[in-house]
């Protein structure tokens, strides 16, 4: 077995890796990227949906690399892909659809904001302040190269600009507006990591629509894969390894973090020594491996000496609604220029924090609102299943022509607080492994109530925009509430001040491994109501910044 060195050994490549890796290479460190999926480049990136969205080119087969599901306390898991982010370079930042919001103070305090916790559930605060991430934010947003306007959302607070200006919307966002702020709400242009003008060396988006589920052919989406790791790779001191499996991270005899064995891609054994080890494998993988790590000292699982490795694990609360628009009353109010853009862009977050109804959980989220993706066999199968199974043949292939030709859908999806509780974690299978003869993950979810009754609230808050909206829609649907967003993921390895309630201190570092960080979303004791990528790129920078600095007086 093959054994090297390295000061710095991250896992995992996307957004919580390559932040970390980039900021300590440019510092001088010599960092090594293990990354289990492979390295694509934008000439792998094509519009095939069946090839890209429907087999393994990001998520593998659940035959090959499987997690087991079980929901609401059912006896049996079944075999799945979901909870899988993504396997390879950039992680699930290549086929993100890049909406790039902040979280906001009520994140952070939401404990405390709930009168010190809520029944049923395990909400902490966090160890840190809004304020200290806030510098991060704006490094994180400059790296990536994201669109927006500055000073329109009222409940953001002060920042700096954008470094880019906002993309061009549908015309039907002057719709959402005029229905938004008929209601009282406070719409603005969602900021997205996507480029509206050549940055760098990185052209603007053409305007495919195709962002959500595919890589970007242009290299104009902001997926660290096109904006970090080039910049990392460019010091001379980070290299990439694809198709390498960590199978474990391996400790001295003091218990200090001191490398990692892994799989390359023939399966070969390989040891990697390293001054610190860097963990961004997804809340999920991150939690599965530290079990994997279990040794004589660790007989629980790496840094698990407080029993909370996995548990803790929230997602996003998700809800939709759609309404179907005539093409002809659209073109009618607004004109026909434009009509074909594919980002409507525009959000809302008046109901970030809910007071009105009486709710036990007052913490909402955000509004996103969106054209449906175009995706066509997706199209296919929501008009199926729209109309019960009922559709097919020559009447589903007619239906498709007037989705396609005379209608337009608007939608509103909803990211809500998905409360943390015991009842949500992960384990390792007892029975199911990987190709490789590893334990799978085993993910437990069970919804909290509270946050059911929050995210059902919002829905309906959110249809009455899109009922407001002018002219009428043909109709204006629910399509799910209270459901999951398994790739938005975190809390399995939370952090906090003290060792028995947390698995992390306040700079990510495991409170019984010196020398072992976590960068992913494992570290959020609450998801949050918005999609955590941002935050997670603006947090593994934080930690960065933290690791050279002790690096640099050599303490690590």
């Amino acid at each position: 077995m093959a054994t090297e060195h390295c000061d710095v050994v991250v896992i995992g490549s996307g957004a919580g890796g390559a932040p970390t890796a980039m900021m300590l290479a440019e510092a001088g460190a010599r960092v090594v990227v293990l990354e289990k999926g492979p390295y694509y480049t934008t000439r792998d990136f094509t519009h095939d949906e069946v090839a890209i969205c429907r087999r393994n080119f990001f998520v593998p087969h659940a035959d090959d690399d499987p997690h087991m599901l079980r929901k609401n306390g059912a006896a049996e898991a079944e075999r799945t892909r979901e909870g899988h982010t993504s396997q390879c370079v950039g992680g699930a930042t290549v086929h993100m659809s890049g909406f790039t919001y902040r979280l906001h103070d009520s994140d952070f305090r939401l404990a405390s904001l709930l009168g010190g916790g809520l029944q049923g559930s395990t909400v902490a605060d966090w160890p840190m302040t809004l304020a200290e991430l806030w510098p991060y934010y704006d490094l994180a947003e400059t790296l990536l190269g994201v669109s927006g306007i500055a000073g329109i959302n009222p409940f953001e607070g002060p920042r700096r600009p954008f470094p880019l200006q906002p993309l061009r919307p549908h015309p039907t966002a002057l719709m959402v507006d005029e229905a938004a702020k008929s209601l009282g709400f406070h719409p603005f242009p969602t900021p997205r990591a996507i480029l509206s003008r050549a940055y760098g060396t990185r052209p603007p988006c053409n305007y495919c629509g195709l962002c959500g589920e595919y890589g970007c052919e242009n290299g104009s989406k902001s997926s660290v894969l096109a904006s970090i790791l080039p910049r990392a790779e460019a010091s001379g001191r980070c290299e990439i390894r694809p198709r390498a499996f960590v199978t474990r991270i391996t400790v001295d005899e003091d218990g200090r973090a001191t490398g990692v064995e892994y799989l390359d891609s023939n399966e070969e054994l390989h040891t990697l020594r390293a001054r610190v080890v860097v963990l961004a494998a997804s809340a999920i993988e991150s939690a599965r491996l530290l079990l994997l790590s279990a040794n004589g000292l660790f007989p629980a699982g790496l840094a698990n000496s407080s029993g909370l490795v996995g548990k803790n694990l929230t997602f996003s609360n998700f809800g939709k609604a759609t309404a179907i628009f005539e093409r002809k009353d659209l073109i009618a109010k607004l004109g026909a220029e434009d009509m074909e853009l594919p980002f409507l862009q525009r959000s809302v977050q008046d109901d970030y924090w809910m007071t009105q109804g009486g709710l036990s959980l007052p913490k909402g989220g955000t509004y996103n609102f969106l054209l449906h993706h175009p995706n066509p066999i997706n199209a296919g199968i929501r008009l199926a299943m729209d109309s019960d199974w009922s559709l097919s043949g020559q009447p589903l292939k007619d239906r498709l022509v007037k989705y396609f030709r005379d209608e337009l859908w608007v939608e509103f999806e909803i990211f809500g607080e998905f409360l943390p509780s015991d009842k949500t974690y992960v384990e390792l299978d007892p029975t199911v492994k990987d190709r490789w003869g590893l334990p799978a993950a085993r993910i437990n979810v069970t919804h909290h109530p509270a946050d059911v009754q929050t995210n059902t609230a919002m829905v309906q808050r959110g249809m009455q925009i899109l009922a407001a909206m002018t002219p009428k829609a043909t109709s204006v649907t629910p399509w799910t509430w209270g459901s999951t967003t398994f790739h938005l993921q975190h809390g399995t390895c939370r952090f906090g001040t003290d060792p028995s309630r947390s698995v992390l201190n306040r700079f990510c570092e495991a409170h019984d491994v010196p020398g072992l960080f976590v960068t992913d979303g494992s570290f959020m004791p609450t998801s949050g109501g918005v999609p955590a990528t941002p935050t997670i790129v603006a947090n593994s920078l934080r930690v960065a910044s933290h690791i050279r600095d002790r690096m640099t007086r050599r303490e690590l």
